[in-house]
């Protein structure tokens, strides 16, 4: 499944929602492993009751996650996760990629999803609410602007939330997000073509030039 759309951020962008308690360790030991392999994490979340499920999202630079990806983290975690053994239970681990309906958790994020529907939580009142459901208008360093519907809340359509009170944010899956994260898809797709076909053009070049005969 093609991944919402992102735009390339360096491996230190720092997330602006992050864990607490064993998720928080278990994000404290896996970051390290990630970045040296190109990737960064998304969140990590242990839940379940009769069985615990570790899930971890991650993701390259370029907001990309493929199944070898995710089999490739998989493989390198694992061990570290067993020596320091940060959940006191059995789990079952699922490395997974962010998905189009993805969680915000950085700037870059907001940045890429402007124009897209999102629901938010804060951990402080922001006006007389804690709970937003609207599309991204605008995103700086400090901050986005929401836009919400004025029928569904009756007050003031555009909010500004900053950064410092996020406590959960992620895209709504529309068909407008949908749209977007198959176009980016195709582009991504088009311009790997295009590599290949140039690739496949320089080689026949230096064929063409090593094909000498001396007289």
């Amino acid at each position: 499944m093609a991944d919402a759309p992102s735009h390339e951020t360096p491996l230190n962008d720092d997330r602006l929602i992050r864990e607490t308690g064993t998720d928080a360790r278990v994000a404290a030991i896996i970051i390290p492993i990630l970045n040296d392999m190109g990737f960064r994490l998304v969140r990590v979340r242990l839940f379940g009751q009769n069985g615990l499920t570790l899930q971890i999202m991650a993701e390259r630079v370029d907001g990309t996650m493929t199944v070898e990806d995710c089999e490739e983290v998989s493989r390198a975690i694992s061990p570290a996760l067993d020596v320091e053994d940060p959940v006191e239970k059995a789990y079952h681990l699922e490395v997974s990629s962010p998905g189009i309906d993805r969680p915000l958790v950085r700037a870059s994020d907001f940045a890429a999803a402007v124009g897209h529907l999102v629901k938010v939580e804060t951990s402080v009142m922001v006006g007389d609410k804690k709970r937003f459901k609207g599309k991204i208008s605008a995103a700086d360093d400090t901050g986005f602007d929401l836009e919400r519907d004025l029928s569904s809340y009756g007050d003031e359509p555009l909010v500004r939330i900053p950064f410092d009170v996020l406590a959960d944010a992620r895209l709504v899956l529309t068909d407008a997000l949908i749209r977007d994260a198959l176009s980016k898809d195709n582009r991504e797709k088009k311009a790997a073509r295009k590599g290949e076909a140039d690739d496949q053009d320089e080689t026949d070049v230096d064929a063409e030039g090593d094909d000498e005969t001396e007289v």
